[in-house]
């Protein structure tokens, strides 16, 4: 395996740009458990300090390069088998750098159903066909004479030449260099051309902008392929996916027609034919499968990149929240939670139509205020949001109180799981989803890991890419996310835990069971009391745990135990506490790295052990933020175009940004109204919960589609 991780290592470095041993450490490491976080935080010099994204490719270009070698293993078996593995294609095999170009070679060898051409070589046909092949001036019908045999369906002349057109069509077709020319004449110019299915016109009417589209299909943006491709899937649209036919014929002729002779014209017409019933589908499948992966990859990453920003949004931190969500007829379900997110009270309110009990709701809310020293308010975005929030505004409380309206996508997903049944068994969906959004507020992450990533409603088309490559992903962000905010040990949820490098559920379980039967840990070591947890499991996680006031202070750090010993003689070195190193930075500034480099950790281990001190546990995500609506403007019939408005950024796609401004409904704004200049990427431009000034552009009631437009807000 060595060996061969070495060929992939000089193969994958050479692809990214990398340095072959930093791609062989890397996989060497993936080998022995490794998992991506921490071999991007706590393995820099075997890496080479790789950030995640260039670990996460060695990994998944390593992965596609050992299935390539299993699938070339059984090509090599199949065609041994048949005893027809020559020196030269073996040595072809062994030399095919991707699975197209193994699949090609294969193509000949590969069992097949009953084809045209497999009926006519039964026929005895085949001598037939390797004599028009030869294309020499003789007569056809004269050479085709010899074969007709009615008793095996060879009636006359023409039956026996169109047997042996169909034996030359699938040695076109299964021509290597034939395949590779078409290819590339599909890879440059196959154009995707969008038609409406006749008579269902009206009821396709959402795919209207797909009714008469020719474009070349690996330039047409990611959401217009997956946008066609849902189309015909569910039966609206009829696509086509092809070069100019003459250009491919033309290729196929000057490849395989080398003469004037009859027979040479036969040879032209298995060309042609085999060009329309075998290479063109084969092709155009291709085609379209590179053409939906890049889709599937844009809409992918776009997808990935929304949850990185929902998931490290900024916490609100540990408060006393009441939480609300809002209804209208079946009332809006109140929570009170503690600083923990402990679910102390819950009950129901009706402020709004038809009850319109005002009265006591508030009477309701301020006892509750009170009696639980409620310091935020959060309140669900759904239905009757706004309404609630501007009923809690209007309350005169006995103290200041931060209200803020939170994205409930997802929280109903949440109230329904087996998770939140295991949490609250004992309370119904409305009280589970009421507390999901409380607890979302004090710490998005920590709720957020929680929901299935796909509910959370950040995503482009995900319902329509492939739900593994979707999944792997939005797992990898997750952890991710998880990982460089790191975890407070003794409070953190299974689910929390679960995410940790090196865990994982059962582990996480394991913890928890732990600490609820022994307490809270007091250190980091004492992990390695908790059931089936070993060293692997201690090297991988301990370094993004953390436990708040632990006797050691660098377990509340992102400094790995491996390392307290470096710690330990920076400050002997200083003659002070490890305590004194974190406290003071005049210490800190006396440490000289190069003098604490070790075997094993470099002067990148040392600068990030230096930088932790600084500032120790430091929550990486950004300080929270205060933000309201505009209280005037409830729904979309209050918006009227030039109305410049609050709004907080929702969704991100490839061609704009959604808006939330209040009105139950969000705005797009187009990414050609994003800035006074030429944006490629609204990520340029925009973060997932980002607080933006819109102007309001047109406002579409009857279809619910607001117009907005951030460059002429600000301009």
């Amino acid at each position: 395996m060595t060996e061969q991780n070495e060929l992939f290592a000089n193969k994958i470095a050479g692809e990214l740009h990398l340095q072959p041993w930093q791609v062989f450490n890397t996989i060497k490491l993936m080998e022995g458990g490794a998992t991506i976080p921490f071999m991007a935080r706590y393995r820099k010099e075997m890496t080479g300090s790789l950030d995640e994204v260039m670990l996460a490719a060695i990994r998944d270009r390593h992965q596609q390069l050992v299935e390539l070698e299993k699938r070339r293993e059984f090509i090599l078996g199949s065609v041994q088998d048949q005893e027809k593995l020559t020196p030269e294609l073996e040595k072809q095999i062994l030399e095919a750098d991707t699975l197209t170009a193994l699949e090609d070679l294969y193509l000949p060898y590969k069992p097949k159903r009953k084809t045209r051409a497999t009926i006519a070589r039964e026929r005895g046909l085949e001598p037939l066909a390797q004599l028009l092949m030869t294309q020499a001036p003789f007569d056809p019908e004269e050479k085709a004479s010899a074969f007709v045999d009615p008793e095996k369906s060879v009636n006359d002349c023409n039956a026996a030449l169109a047997g042996a057109r169909d034996i030359i069509a699938e040695w076109v077709n299964e021509c290597v260099p034939a395949r590779e020319r078409i290819r590339y004449l599909f890879e440059k110019e196959a154009v995707i051309t969008s038609r409406p299915v006749k008579g269902k016109e009206l009821e396709g009417i959402l795919y209207q902008n797909y009714y008469d589209t020719n474009e070349n299909i690996l330039r047409a943006p990611s959401h217009r392929i997956l946008a066609m491709f849902r189309g015909e899937e569910e039966g609206f649209l009829r696509l086509s996916v092809e070069p100019e036919e003459v250009k491919a014929t033309g290729i196929l002729t000057r490849l395989f027609v080398k003469t004037t002779a009859p027979a040479a014209q036969q040879v032209e017409l298995a060309v042609k034919d085999s060009y329309k019933r075998l290479l063109q589908p084969s092709m155009e499948t291709e085609i379209r499968q590179i053409a939906k992966e890049r889709a599937d990859t844009e809409a992918i990453r776009v997808f990935a990149g929304n949850l990185r920003q929902l998931l490290l949004a900024a916490p609100l931190g540990q408060k006393n929240v009441l939480a609300i969500d809002p209804g209208f007829r079946t009332g809006c379900k109140v929570v009170c939670l503690d600083r923990q997110g402990r679910l102390l009270h819950n009950e129901t309110i009706y402020p709004h139509p038809p009850q319109s009990d005002v009265k006591e709701a508030v009477s309701k809310i301020k006892n509750l205020v009170q009696a639980y020293g409620i310091e935020a308010v959060a309140i669900g975005n759904g239905t009757a949001g706004r309404e609630t929030e501007n009923f809690i505004r209007k309350i005169p409380f006995d103290r200041s109180l931060i209200c803020i309206m939170v994205n409930e996508s997802g929280a109903s997903v949440y109230s329904a799981s087996s998770v939140a049944r295991e949490e609250f068994p004992e309370f119904d969906v409305t009280v589970r989803g009421a507390v999901s959004i409380g607890r979302r507020l004090m710490d998005p992450l920590a709720e957020l890991v929680k929901i299935d990533p796909k509910s959370i409603g950040v995503g482009q088309y995900q319902h329509d890419v492939n739900q593994q490559a979707l999944q792997h992903s939005l797992e990898d962000t997750v952890i991710s996310c998880v990982n460089q905010v790191g975890v407070e040990l003794n409070t953190a949820s299974k689910q929390l835990l679960s995410c940790v490098s090196g865990l994982g559920p059962s582990l996480a379980g394991n913890i928890v069971e732990y600490r609820n039967k022994n307490g809270a840990f007091r250190s980091r070591y004492e992990l390695m009391n908790v059931k089936r947890f070993g060293d692997k499991a201690f090297e991988q996680a301990a370094g993004f745990l953390r436990i708040r006031n632990a006797e050691n202070p660098l377990d509340s750090s992102a400094v790995h135990p491996e390392s307290y010993d470096i710690v330990q003689r920076m400050a002997d070195s200083l003659g002070c506490s490890v305590q004194d190193l974190i406290e003071q930075e005049e210490l800190r500034k006396k440490i000289k790295p190069e003098r604490f480099v070790t075997q094993t950790a470099g002067l990148p281990t040392i600068n990030d052990i230096l930088q932790e001190l600084a500032k120790p546990g430091r929550d990486p995500r950004e300080q929270f933020d205060l933000f309201e609506f505009d209280s005037n403007i409830n729904s979309i019939e209050d918006l009227k175009p030039g109305m410049i408005l609050n709004g907080i950024v929702t969704n991100i796609t490839a061609f704009g940004a959604f808006v939330d401004i209040g009105v139950h409904q969000d705005g797009l704004v187009h990414v050609s109204q994003m800035a006074n200049r030429f944006v490629r990427d609204p990520n340029e431009v925009v973060k997932l919960t980002q607080k933006v000034r819109v102007k309001v552009m047109e406002v579409d009631v009857a279809r619910k589609r607001i117009s907005l437009s951030m460059k002429e807000a600000a301009g």
